[in-house]
């Protein structure tokens, strides 16, 4: 191992490090500061340490748009043709609409067998709290995704960090470039010199990840008293822990049959990256470090730069899996019974709905509403949830990290393949 690659593990330790120290202080100082002070106060202070956590994810964002266009555009270039996009594009789809699947139906297994709505008393449920995110589900329907998908003007997506338009337009524009040949290299390189400056200012935002980190914990435990919370929704929360936990003891195993002995590799590379998402909320937030860190375990740049842009859009496992248990928890809770075809036809509707709003504040909770609402489930139903939801959200968006680093690694072991294959052949 070379001096840098030891350098650059010391320091991908120590942020690892240092975030979970920030974690474990942000939880301790919350704590305090809920048990010692008026609500209204804590209140005040969790508003102002938020801040915080705003300003790293704003950080985050701030390079995001510019991170995928360049590299992705970059990576069609060098892909070279139109088969190689549609070959790797076709890979991919496959694997994500496979694990969606999985995840769904993992989530439907879960809540039905374990069934944590049942028997739940609505009688102290706040139904003010939902009308917030009830309000945004006039804007899922199949004909306003199919519209969000193609972008009326890049600028907008590039400034409004819609990953999925910007995704449409750089293969558009990396298509076009790859078949222009030699004569626009020197845009293809300007772009490529530029996604590694934007690289490189990762290093610099992730300096500042734990202190996010501890201002989101924080802000949290300083209003929520997790006591309460632990006891109200111990079956919900629990139930929801045990199926997480069974999609990633899938995701970790399907990992092992593809990558083998690599896949320990693979999971002490995204150590930092899992708990960044963990801390946050946010597997936004990790996408840049993500991009870096599957570079170093070896994933070509070209594949990581065309897999992560649409697993971020396409390849949620975690949020899928808590739309479904969500759900039908829901439909538990007002004792509305859902057949298995009913049940099935919902797994459907998330599969669609579900891909049409990446970037989305509480996007899954908007998803849940939206279905409740197809299927006349009470929508002031997600009420039940919003309370115990951040801490939902800190598991899926760790899960969603997993999912899509998993699949960029596998569809990148598999071109890798492909080429040794056809090798011989040139």
């Amino acid at each position: 191992m070379s001096s840098t690659e030891t350098q650059k593990k010391s320091i991908s330790s120590n942020l690892t490090t240092q975030i979970l120290i920030a974690m474990v202080l942000g939880a301790i100082l919350g704590v305090v500061i809920h048990n010692s002070i008026s609500a209204e106060s804590a209140l005040s202070f969790s508003n102002k340490i938020k801040i915080l956590a705003t300003v790293f994810i704003r950080l985050v964002q701030m390079i995001i748009a510019p991170l995928v266009f360049t590299t992705l555009v970059v990576g069609i270039a060098k892909l070279g043709n139109v088969s190689a996009v549609g070959r790797i594009g076709g890979k991919a789809l496959g694997w994500f609409f496979t694990a969606s699947l999985m995840s769904l139906l993992l989530g439907m297994f879960f809540v039905n067998v374990l069934e944590p709505g049942v028997g739940l008393n609505l009688s102290n449920v706040d139904l003010s709290s939902a009308s917030e995110v009830a309000a945004k589900t006039q804007s899922i329907s199949f004909e306003n995704f199919i519209e969000h998908i193609v972008p009326k003007s890049i600028f907008e997506a590039l400034a409004t960090n819609e990953i999925l338009q910007i995704v449409v337009f750089s293969i558009f524009f990396g298509l076009a470039a790859a078949s222009i040949g030699d004569y626009v290299k020197p845009v293809v390189t300007a772009l490529d010199k530029m996604s590694h400056i934007i690289l490189k200012m990762v290093n610099y935002v992730m300096n500042f990840a734990p202190i996010g980190v501890f201002g989101a914990i924080a802000g949290v435990f300083a209003v929520r008293d997790f006591q309460e919370l632990a006891i109200t929704y111990f079956k919900f929360f629990g139930s929801f822990l045990i199926g997480i936990s069974s999609l990633w003891i899938v995701l970790i195993l399907v990992g092992y049959i593809f990558l083998k002995s690599r896949m320990t590799v693979l999971l002490k590379r995204i150590v930092s990256p899992l708990i960044i998402a963990f801390g946050t909320t946010s597997s936004e937030a990790v996408f840049p470090k993500l991009t870096e860190e599957l570079e170093r375990f070896g994933v070509k740049d070209k594949i990581v730069s065309f897999m992560l842009p649409l697993g971020y859009s396409f390849n949620l496992d975690g949020s899928m899996m808590y739309m479904t248990f969500a759900s039908i928890f829901i439909a538990q809770a007002y004792g509305i019974h859902l057949d298995l075809a009913t049940q099935m036809t919902m797994l459907l509707v998330l599969m669609l709905t579900s891909k049409g709003i990446a970037g989305v504040p509480r996007a899954s909770l908007v998803v849940v509403a939206a279905t409740c609402g197809m299927f006349d489930i009470p929508i002031e139903g997600i009420a039940l949830i919003l309370p115990i939801d951040h801490f939902c959200d800190m598991f899926r968006s760790a899960t969603n990290v997993l999912g899509n680093a998993l699949a960029t690694s596998v569809v990148g072991k598999w071109e890798e393949n492909n080429e040794i294959d056809i090798a011989p052949l040139d």
